[in-house]
């Protein structure tokens, strides 16, 4: 028969070798990364985004000092007999990936811009009936003639296209720098 103080110190016994309570830890290894270890490493993280950021902030100081001047290509958009007054032609400008809006608001009038709102990049459609340029996701509307917001989130104009009508064709040949 076993005693009960025999039970009572079986269980009390530590079951390694180690002195302290917490078995799933090993001395040797318990402070590879304490807390001072970790702020400089966090310090150093911080240290090297914000230099790595330098050469960015270089080139926007740049051309905000010096104006932008880049040379923008000069593309085909279309011919005027295939745009009526009060219709809309979707084309890509400065570069393919870049998707713009042309409007022919009377006979020798046009208007182009960037169709990505200002708001949340979603796409600009020219709306006839309206006479304005809408975002539907978050029912912005622009005006047509100047491409500021009248309504909705949005708080910057669309960045307008440059034109030029030359032998019966309108031409895309820049982008206005944004004016607050």
């Amino acid at each position: 028969m076993i005693d009960e103080n025999e039970n009572v110190n079986r269980n009390a016994a530590v079951p390694y070798d180690e002195d302290n309570y917490t078995h799933n830890i090993r001395k040797d290894n318990e402070r590879k990364l304490d807390r001072r270890s970790f702020l400089k490493t966090m310090a150093g993280a911080a240290g090297v985004f914000a230099i790595s950021t330098l050469p960015w902030g270089a080139i926007a100081a740049k051309h905000l000092v010096n104006g932008d001047k880049r040379a923008y290509p000069k593309n085909k958009i279309t011919a005027l007999t295939d745009i009526g007054v009060g219709e809309a032609v979707e084309f890509a400008y400065p570069g393919e990936h870049d998707s713009a809006l042309l409007v022919r608001l009377s006979e020798g009038t046009f208007k182009a811009y960037q169709n990505a709102c200002t708001h949340l990049k979603c796409p600009v459609f020219w709306s006839k009936d309206q006479r304005e340029l809408v975002c539907p996701c978050h029912h912005g509307l622009f005006d047509v003639h100047t491409g500021k917001p009248t309504a909705g989130p949005p708080k910057r104009p669309l960045p307008e296209i440059q034109l030029t009508v030359e032998s019966g064709t309108v031409y895309a040949t820049g982008v206005k720098r944004y004016e607050t």
